[in-house]
């Protein structure tokens, strides 16, 4: 359960007086209605054990969705949440209690699922895999606790489980069913592009055709009043059965936009679908044959179709870029789509720095490739700001001339003003970086990194309780990019600056799950752990922090890499050295 300790430090009596309603009203009915049968009760939660497997997932499913529409009166810090864990396994059983490896995995599954969601093994996933459609999402191998192998684990989210439909409100306490507000549903133009599927026979197209699918969603999200799922999230479904419903209802969208692409020699053959997400029905289809050289005229003549088959209207500069390009060496705008595609893909951070590179080779292709210029400024300020630069200032500089050359021609790009944002924030001109973020945003209300950068300029600034709605609509936009645990990290950080310590870990366990190989997830859930208590804990964070970064060998150390790149104002450095510093501290990590 989520927050026991805080809650019962804050209303003993009633907050035991819910949990029992919880599991009164709705946990132990559904555990029965499965033909489950409860094992023992341990005041914050229970071990239950189940015939079948499908059962077990089912009944798992039908608590955590009930649990969404109960309470709604209450507030969200004061909620209570469930965290549970599934797994399948022999066991010893005795009068009272189960014992074994099964239980002992399960109850470690427990604990990386979130506030409300649900983590299972893979013996499990096996087992449901053909016969329950929930979208669990692989994490990989974890490392658990007390077991001596890797155990491969997936989660079904908290907002994967809110999507679902509401099950039997008779479960839901009689205050509830008065109170409860109406479920809030998809906004009326939400839409994920999914990865078109190439259709050329030849793997070396890929990257052309995932340029394409980069670009519509681009432009979609320029579409006024629009809701659009970002690039990194949709492509998780690339190579995968689709099933349009079950898409919907995981991301929280109307529409599902589909298509694929044929390339032969220099012509272009694009088919584009657009579904309705809760029915599966076609909205609106059509089919566009072209010259390699005038893929983007087609771009911008499917963006416009789309946008008048749903009776909205495109921003006036949707199809600026497009029309400037037109004159571009094809070739460079191959370079450009493969170095994007370096950027967005695995192995991190060997990646950006080849994707700078293949930016490079298209700028030295067409030296006014402004798509180029972008790319690299994007991909340096990201390794600048990961602390992985070889010379902070000459980077700084590089991306502060590339950027100001793509406005001078350009002053409507949306990313531009994002990274000359993002820049801005490293050089402590916090002012300036909130100006130049809330234009990135105008322009593009979608862009799932402008909006986090935003909630940073805010946290830099020392103001931590501004950047959640940031970091929070930043994840709700992109909840499955391959960085989205930064996100979940800087949550974790502004709960730790506000004193909220039991979310704080719970976000800072999440950044670290999601992003195992960043150095700083590590070292920040240490510092939590360490002011909590959690001495033995926080210390083994400090030894994989170590592995992956061995230069942080000190609080000092660490300070001086936050002022190399930008460590906020001295309203945020209070803070950091009050809670982080304070925390690595008390688990013993050296002051120098």
């Amino acid at each position: 359960m989520r927050g026991y300790s805080r809650l019962m430090g804050a209303d003993e009596e009633g907050t035991h007086e819910r949990i029992k309603g919880h599991f009164g009203q709705l946990v132990e009915p559904k555990i029965k209605e499965h033909r489950g049968r409860i094992v023992k009760n341990t005041g914050d939660g229970m071990l239950a054990e189940f015939p079948s497997v499908v059962d077990a997932i089912r009944c798992a499913v039908e608590i955590q969705r009930a649990m969404v529409d109960r309470e709604p009166e209450v507030p969200e810090e004061r909620r209570i949440s469930f965290r549970i864990g599934v797994n399948l396994g022999d066991v010893i059983v005795e009068e009272h209690d189960i014992f074994g490896d099964g239980v002992n995995v399960a109850a470690r599954l427990e604990g990386l699922a979130e506030p409300g969601g649900i983590c299972i093994s893979r013996m499990v996933r096996d087992q449901i895999r053909d016969k329950l459609t929930y979208p669990f999402a692989d994490m990989g191998e974890q490392t658990v606790k007390n077991i001596a192998r890797p155990v491969r684990a997936y989660l079904l989210s908290a907002v994967a489980v809110a999507a679902l439909p509401p099950v039997n409100p008779s479960a839901r306490p009689r205050s509830a069913r008065r109170r409860a507000k109406p479920r809030r549903g998809a906004p009326r133009l939400s839409i994920v592009v999914l990865p078109f599927t190439n259709l050329s026979n030849d793997p070396e197209q890929e990257y052309f055709v995932d340029g394409i699918t980069d670009d519509l969603t681009s432009d979609l999200s320029r579409i006024a009043g629009s809701f659009v799922i970002a690039r990194t999230t949709a492509f998780t479904y690339k190579g995968k059965p689709i099933d349009v419903r079950q898409i919907g209802r995981e991301l929280g969208v109307h529409y599902v936009l589909e298509g694929s692409v044929r390339r032969l020699g220099d012509r272009v053959q694009v088919n584009v679908q657009l579904i309705e997400a809760e029915s599966g029905a076609h909205a609106w289809a059509d089919r566009f044959d072209t010259d390699q050289r005038d893929v983007a005229e087609a771009q911008s003549e499917i963006i416009g179709r789309l946008a008048r088959s749903l009776n909205f209207e495109l921003l006036r500069d949707a199809g600026h870029r497009i029309e400037k390009e037109k004159a571009a060496d094809p070739d460079a705008r191959d370079r450009v789509m493969r170095a994007w595609a370096l950027y967005y893909g695995l192995g991190f951070p060997e990646n950006q720095k080849e994707a700078v590179r293949e930016f490079e080779r298209a700028l030295e292709i067409d030296p006014r490739s402004i798509d180029a210029k972008l790319g690299i400024a994007r991909a340096v300020v990201r390794i600048v700001g990961d602390g992985l630069s070889n010379n902070v200032e000459e980077d700084r500089a590089c991306v502060e001339q590339l950027v100001s050359e793509v406005l001078e021609r350009e002053p409507n790009r949306s990313l531009a003003h994002a990274v000359m944002g993002h820049l801005r924030r490293f050089q402590g001109r916090m002012a300036e970086a909130r100006a130049e973020l809330e234009i990135a945003i105008a322009l593009d209300r979608n862009d799932a990194w402008a909006i986090r950068q935003l909630g940073q300029t805010f946290l830099g600034s020392g103001q931590p309780e501004a950047a959640i709605p940031y970091f929070q609509k930043a994840i709700r936009l992109n909840p499955r990019e391959p960085s989205v645990g930064n996100a979940y990290g800087l949550l974790g950080v502004s709960h730790l600056f506000l004193g909220n310590m039991d979310q704080a870990i719970a976000f800072l366990r999440k950044a670290r799950t999601e992003m195992p190989r960043y150095w700083e997830h590590h070292g920040r859930l240490a510092s939590a752990l360490g002011l909590k208590g959690d001495i033995d804990e926080a210390q083994a964070e400090i030894a994989e922090m170590l592995k992956l970064k061995p230069d942080v060998t000190s609080v000092a150390r660490w300070r001086a890499i936050r002022a190399t790149i930008g460590g906020g104002d001295p309203r945020n450095q209070a803070l950091w050295e009050k809670t982080i510093a304070a925390g690595l501290r008390r688990a013993s990590f050296p002051e120098e």
